[in-house]
């Protein structure tokens, strides 16, 4: 069996779990998957009985006041999981102190930054979110991005190009095969950057096997993490439907743990 590394995972505290979710399944306008609790202990549940042993987990910030409490969080839990979870922070581009919501997010040892354009509401390249990406840049810290939504024009793949020929040495990671919805017009236009990593979350429901393996061959599988996008899918019909896709051992190791470990630090 081989070792795996959840790229994409949502967690939120206990007490708001439920109300996270909720508002989850309303923007993605309830696609079809009974989504799981949001809590960690369900996470851990699940997903060690699929074989997973390493979670990124994280959250992101719908206004600037909640990001410090957000990354307070997501910090405790990584060192609480017993070296289960590595950890990703928030930020908010709106933020009137975003050096230093970056400074407490790096001194809580967090592995990088998540942002959701389209949960937001900021486009990707706009100039408050290029200074995100420059405090990662600099810092050397990856940035996981969900990207592509074929119902706005926040993160699709134009913007997403922006980002990635003004910051060439930032390590990008795009959510949803680099483009949720718009998967064919994500991977013809990003792909040839060398910046971009992608994960699988929430595509293999849309895409199925062919597309979805057309998908890996054209990003490259040392381009390619395996991520469940919890609480949205039980991670082991995910786990299972990538190993019916026939590739080889090698890009197996590579998807489901060598690629994230090494983005992320692990």
């Amino acid at each position: 069996m081989y070792k795996i590394f959840d790229a994409h995972c949502h967690i939120y505290p206990d007490q708001i779990a439920q109300k996270a979710v909720e508002g989850i399944d309303r923007f993605y306008e309830h696609l079809p998957f009974h989504p799981y609790d949001g809590t960690t202990g369900t996470l851990l549940r699940i997903g060690r009985e699929a074989g997973i042993s390493r979670f990124l987990v994280h959250s992101v910030a719908t206004a600037p006041r909640q990001v410090s409490g957000i990354n307070r969080f997501i910090a405790s839990e990584v060192a609480g999981s017993g070296r289960a979870f590595t950890g990703l922070g928030t930020l908010h581009p709106d933020s009137e102190n975003l050096e230093q919501d970056f400074g407490e997010l790096a001194a809580l040892g967090l592995k990088g930054v998540k942002l959701h354009p389209d949960f937001q509401r900021f486009e990707a390249d706009s100039p408050k979110a290029m200074s995100i990406y420059g405090l990662c840049a600099e810092a050397g810290l990856p940035v996981l991005v969900h990207t592509g939504d074929h119902r706005f024009d926040f993160s699709n793949p134009g913007r997403i190009a922006n980002v990635l020929r003004a910051f060439p040495k930032l390590r990008f990671a795009g959510a949803h095969f680099g483009g949720w919805s718009v998967w064919d017009e994500a991977a013809d236009t990003l792909s040839g950057f060398d910046n971009i990593i992608v994960d699988t979350s929430s595509t293999f429901y849309a895409l199925g096997r062919n597309r979805s393996l057309a998908l890996i061959r054209k990003w490259g599988a040392d381009r390619v993490m395996f991520g469940t996008d919890y609480p949205m899918w039980h991670p082991q019909p995910e786990i299972s439907f990538l190993l019916d896709m026939g590739l080889s051992e090698d890009e197996y190791r590579r998807i489901l743990w060598d690629n994230a470990a090494d983005v992320f630090g692990v």
